[in-house]
Order: C-alpha cells, then structure tokens, then sequence
C-alpha cells in the first residue's frame, strides 16, 4: 500500500461510510477516523473494515479535523482528507496509487477534482464542475483553516499540483434531510459573512487573491458577495449560476439543487442575518452576545494569525 493515509470526521454515516472505505481500499489501508458520537452502525461498519476510529466530542469541523491531523495513528508522509459521503471513483484511486510516491519533493500539496452528485445526477453546470480541491498534502505541511464555514486545508509551504480525476459527493439521505442540514448550516454561514465586515477573531484563514488558488479565489469572491446588499444578493447568485453558468442544463433536477442551494439556502442566510440585526443592531459586541446567548457559539474563540496558502 501507498505511503499515505485518510483522515474521515463522521456522526451517524452508515448509509455512507462503507461505500467511502473501499473507494480507498486500492490505494492505502490507513484510514483514520474521528467519531462525535454515533448512535448508529457507523462505528461497527468502519472498524470492520480496518479503519482506525476514536471518538472526539464536536465542537467545530477545523477543530475536530485538526484533532485527527494532530492524533493520526499512522506514519505516512502523506495525508489526505475525505467526507464520509464520498468516494474515490476507480480512475482516481489509480492516480494516487501511481503518483503519490513518485512526487517532486518540492510538491507538498495535491488538488483534486470534485463531482457533485443530487439525487443521482451529476451537477455539471452553474459553477460546480470542475470544483478543485486541496485533498491531499505532506503531513506535517497542512492544517484546516479555522472559520465557521467553507474550511480549507493551508499548506505552510511547498508548491501544489493537479491530478486529474475525481472526488464524488454523493449524499444518500432525504430531501428532508438536505434542507435540515443547511438550516444548520445557515447559522455558520451568518457567521462566516459577519465576521468578513466584524472580525470576530484572528482565526486562521487563508488570503483573499483574485488570482490566487482556488480557495483564495473563492474567498475573495465571498468578502464581494459579503459586500453586496442583504436579500438582492441571493437572487444576483442565482441569476449567475443558473443562466450566465449555464446551469439551466442540468435538467430538472439541477433546477432544484440550483434553486435550493444557490437560492433558497443564501436567502435563508441573509434572513439570518436580518434576524441578528433586528434583535440587537449592529454593534459587535452586541452581535457577539447574541449568538453566545441565542446559540452557545462563541465567536471569538479562535485566536491564531492568518497563514497565506501557497
């Protein structure tokens, strides 16, 4: 097996991880995994199958992920990030399998492509195809950045390269479920936009850059998102995804998952919004209370200086 290891953070997976294991099962039998507590067969279903779980309370992603950077098990050079619900497709497994070892030790990072699946069809318009993503790097070289939403890994140093196949996320649950988990979801985003105009805390972030890579371009787009007015912004977006990206070719079912996704979910965010504004104004400290208070979140734990990704 190659010298590298999985890192999967999981609550109640189990119409998921099985399928996720042995994606990677071509390429490496080292896969770690952090547990906030299944009530289900997630657990069972994994360790059957050779992975390596410990449980950890939740109390953020970058927090709980840089939990399994820190308690890897493994000693492997490299490391590389996977969500429960997705896999490898064959075609990728194989480029890791072929590639990894044989890098230019100035390469510390490695992007791959992600295809998003919705109710078993491929969104491969409106912006989402070719998603590139910062998956796998060299241990000891990466950490995931620590905001509310949208976490990357950052590197610390080296260059990064492409491979050229596919991550796929494909979700199995319910409809009923997606809209429960962006609701949750919404609150985190609410979050994330605050604290571009508030600056809740020094969290580690990675730097905004038109022209940088693409999560330093995708967050430079969001601080101009973050700019424009609440509930004009949301519809802006979809205009954007669904006509000028072309996602009208995704069919039907692309209509929901733009309409949903790119529509529904941002106004919900900036109703949010609207709501903290309302309740108390548009003081920091004031806002800085309210989610303490209303949520249990406390907006300015992270204290650790931005680290510009390479």
């Amino acid at each position: 097996m190659n010298d590298i290891s999985v890192i999967i953070l999981t609550y109640n997976e189990e119409k998921h991880i099985e399928r996720c294991i042995r994606s990677l099962m071509p390429f490496t039998d080292k896969v770690f995994i952090v547990d906030s507590g299944s009530t289900d067969r997630t657990v069972s279903i994994a360790e059957s199958l050779g992975a390596k779980v410990v449980y950890n309370p939740w109390i953020t992603y970058a927090v709980q992920f840089n939990f399994g950077i820190e308690n890897i098990p493994f000693e492997t050079k490299w490391l590389m990030r996977m969500d429960a619900d997705e896999y490898v497709t064959p075609e990728l497994a194989h480029e890791i399998k072929t590639k990894i070892t044989s890098l230019d030790s100035a390469v510390s990072g490695v992007y791959v492509k992600r295809r998003v699946m919705f109710m078993n069809h491929w969104i491969r318009r409106g912006g989402y195809y070719p998603i590139w993503l910062l998956r796998i790097w060299r241990k000891g070289q990466g950490i995931c950045e620590e905001l509310w939403m949208d976490e990357h890994i950052k590197l610390s140093e080296g260059q990064t390269m492409q491979f050229q196949n596919d991550i796929v996320d494909h979700n199995l649950n319910n409809l009923t479920w997606w809209t429960q988990k962006h609701n949750n979801y919404a609150i985190r985003e609410v979050i994330d936009l605050l604290d571009i105009k508030y600056n809740f805390g020094d969290a580690e972030r990675v730097i905004p850059k038109l022209f940088g890579t693409q999560e330093q371009r995708k967050r430079f787009l969001k601080h101009k998102y973050a700019s424009l007015p609440l509930f004009t912004r949301p519809f802006a977006y979809f205009f954007y995804r669904y006509f000028v990206k072309l996602g009208f070719l995704d069919g039907t079912k692309g209509l929901m998952w733009h309409f949903l996704q790119g529509l529904w979910y941002r106004f919900l965010v900036d109703a949010k919004i609207y709501e903290v504004y309302h309740r108390v104004g548009h003081d920091k400290q004031a806002i800085i209370d309210f989610f303490k208070n209303e949520y249990g979140k406390d907006l300015t734990a992270a204290q650790n200086r931005p680290v510009e990704v390479r």
